[in-house]
């Protein structure tokens, strides 16, 4: 064998090796499914998936996702699947009332309760205008303290929590929703139940072969 010959050699050896050794996932890890990784950190515990749903509570399409995939999957998994919404607006001439109600009930510990009231109010009783009145009706459906959620609003932290999710949004390249990512860097573009489901699964199954 040639100089030549054995310096190519070397060249493909060591490209291929720096491929592999690049590539964020090994074969062995690879999931069933069909999705993209991230370069963002991963938010994994172990035996659970968190679902991160960049949404908008004024999008059809998040409250169909929401009532019919969300509600799915978490009877089928139960507490091995956290569900977090992220407040993404796209649909313009709306306030950003209901994003801010909803990042004070999750600070309050009633996030997943006054979500699924926001989607019930705005799709189905076609309300969209969040005055004090109607929020103190909410707000006391969810179980919680109506003086005390409207200081939190009041704090200006709620709508600081929709700008860090939206900024967030943007440096991943969410453009729509609902917008769904796995563990903090599996991004889902199929979110099909049957797509969600077997990414699910094979997470939980690596989980337990780890």
């Amino acid at each position: 064998m040639n100089l030549l010959k054995i310096f190519r050699n070397q060249v493909i050896w060591t490209a291929g090796l720096l491929l592999l050794l690049a590539s964020p996932l090994q074969a062995e890890d690879k999931l069933p499914g069909d999705y993209r990784l991230m370069d963002e950190p991963e938010i994994h515990t172990k035996g659970k998936v968190v679902l991160l749903e960049f949404a908008d509570f004024y999008c059809p399409h998040c409250h169909m996702f929401e009532s019919e995939v969300v509600t799915q999957l978490k009877k089928e998994f139960g507490d091995r699947l956290e569900v977090r919404m992220v407040g993404f607006p796209v649909m313009r001439g709306k306030l950003p009332t209901a994003f801010e109600m909803y990042e004070q009930a999750k600070s309050m510990g009633r996030g997943s309760e006054m979500k699924s009231v926001l989607f019930r109010t705005i799709h189905k009783d076609k309300i969209h205008i969040f005055d004090r009145s109607l929020r103190a009706l909410l707000i006391r459906e969810v179980g919680l303290n109506v003086k005390d959620f409207e200081t939190g609003m009041s704090s200006g932290e709620p709508y600081k929590e929709l700008e860090q999710g939206k900024k967030w949004g943007e440096r991943i390249g969410v453009t729509h929703t609902p917008t769904i990512v796995l563990n903090g860097n599996i991004r889902v573009d199929k979110i099909d139940i049957e797509n969600l489901r077997t990414l699910i699964i094979g997470i939980l199954k690596q989980d337990q072969a780890g």
